[in-house]
């Protein structure tokens, strides 16, 4: 059996709910569009009582010390990577959302970044 990073451990052990809800609240909250209200009815509905705040706090707490984690685990890169870029849409608003994928196509890393337009010279 595979034990917990001691980050990790050192901020579950604080969290007095079982460590399966506060992933699930937490990977649900990262992953996909859901506000903070949804996932205390969704919680709800499945016979778990917790409030949103309480899911917000775990989200802080977490997030930080999970993605140091991960990052440490990441593979190495190697000497053939490229970068890919898009356009996409995120909430009414153009981004550019730019991808560093290695030789298989695994996502390296990303960044997504809201859209200026530079602005416009009018000429007299």
């Amino acid at each position: 059996m595979k034990t917990l990073n001691p980050a990790v451990a050192r901020v579950l052990k604080r969290l007095h709910y079982p460590l399966d809800v506060i992933l699930t609240c937490v990977r649900w909250y990262v992953a996909y569009p859901l506000s903070l209200r949804h996932l205390e009815d969704m919680m709800a509905e499945r016979g778990v009582s917790v409030d949103h705040s309480t899911v917000h706090r775990w989200t802080i707490k977490l997030l930080p010390v999970l993605e140091k984690a991960f990052r440490h685990r990441k593979r190495p890169v190697g000497k053939s990577w490229r970068m890919d870029d898009t356009y996409i849409r995120v909430k009414g608003e153009w981004c550019y959302l730019y991808r560093a994928v290695d030789r298989d196509g695994n996502t390296i890393d990303f960044l997504l970044r809201a859209h200026r337009d530079p602005p416009v010279q009018i000429s007299q």
